[in-house]
């Protein structure tokens, strides 16, 4: 199929990847503008740029897809079977989801019409959920509100952080999607309404990674932890210093100190924290202006004492 692909993340790479491997002639690449990083604000490209580079793919990177008579008029200079969307970060327009013979797909990753936004990975981890999966659809104007093709349930695991299960479901969409094209193309596709209930995966604020000592349990407290990783990090305050938790594990035991409380804290045996029903074992942090570690290597370089509270 004559294919116009529209992503930016490693997870829309995946999937670009994906269709060029199954033989699909991508006519045309749209990603965003690439983005200044680093001490030197140097520009860097997207990972779908990146790829789509390496495979000698036309690309173009509009600062906006609406109200946008250029970017529309190429599309349909192209006139393409379908135009495929994963992770793009931008609504597309209802002139541009009409060009295509047979629509615009996109690949999103959860079993909708759960978490229907922009972050349903994290969302999904956060939550502490058991399963999610990915979805294709045909788009319409909404948000992830259009008929559903086809799923793919995966399970989350209890150590699992939105990292490791981002990559997991990447490489499922990318398959999932290439399947998804098959069925259009052959006339066998059938298409799922999605039904009134659902939820919402908004984009993910600063507020929500302050861990609330007084009122979440140990497990909300690991899947907030696990589910911020590696994007954003979990976060507290000891002594007006700010530390990120990366990797923490519950114990069994019933806490002795108000919650936040560090019961023991030594590089040999690690740190110890109290929570409103259990206590938190935490394994990996990273102190102010400091590279991510280890807590017996933290606690090397850093004093905590038993009886100091995290805010």
């Amino acid at each position: 199929m004559r294919i116009v692909f529209m992503g930016t993340p490693d997870f829309a790479r995946d999937s670009l990847k994906s269709l060029v491997e199954a033989g699909h002639e991508i006519e045309l690449v749209v990603t965003n503008p690439d983005k200044p990083k680093g001490r030197g604000m140097k520009m860097i490209p997207s990972e779908v740029k990146e790829y789509a580079i390496s495979q000698g793919l036309e690309i173009v990177q509009p600062l906006k897809v609406r109200n946008n008579e250029e970017f529309a008029e190429k599309i349909r200079e192209i006139n393409p079977d379908v135009i495929c969307v994963v992770a793009y970060g931008k609504i597309i327009p209802k002139e541009i989801l009409e060009i295509p013979r047979f629509g615009c797909i996109n690949v999103h990753g959860s079993l909708l019409p759960k978490y229907r936004g922009a972050a349903p990975i994290q969302w999904a981890v956060i939550n502490g959920d058991k399963e999610t999966g990915v979805t294709t659809m045909f788009m319409d104007e909404g948000m992830d509100t259009g008929d559903m093709i086809l799923k793919e349930v995966v399970q989350i695991g209890e150590n699992e952080t939105t990292g490791e299960l981002w990559d997991r479901l990447s490489v499922i969409g990318g398959n999932l999607l290439v399947k998804t094209l098959e069925v259009i193309e052959d006339g066998s596709v059938q298409r799922e309404k999605q039904g009134e209930e659902f939820t919402m995966a908004p984009m993910l604020n600063k507020d929500i990674a302050i861990i609330d000592w007084k009122n979440k349990t140990a497990k909300e407290i690991k899947d907030l932890v696990r589910g911020l990783n590696p994007f954003m990090g979990a976060y507290s305050f000891l002594n007006d210093k700010k530390i990120k938790f990366w990797k923490v594990e519950i114990v069994n035991e019933k806490p002795c100190q108000e919650p936040g409380t560090v019961i023991l804290a030594n590089h040999k045996e690690g740190l110890f924290i109290s929570t409103v029903d259990k206590v938190i074992s935490v394994l990996e942090v990273q102190g102010e202006n400091a590279r991510r570690m280890s807590i017996s290597d933290y606690l090397r370089g850093n004093s905590i004492e038993i009886g100091e509270k995290f805010k």
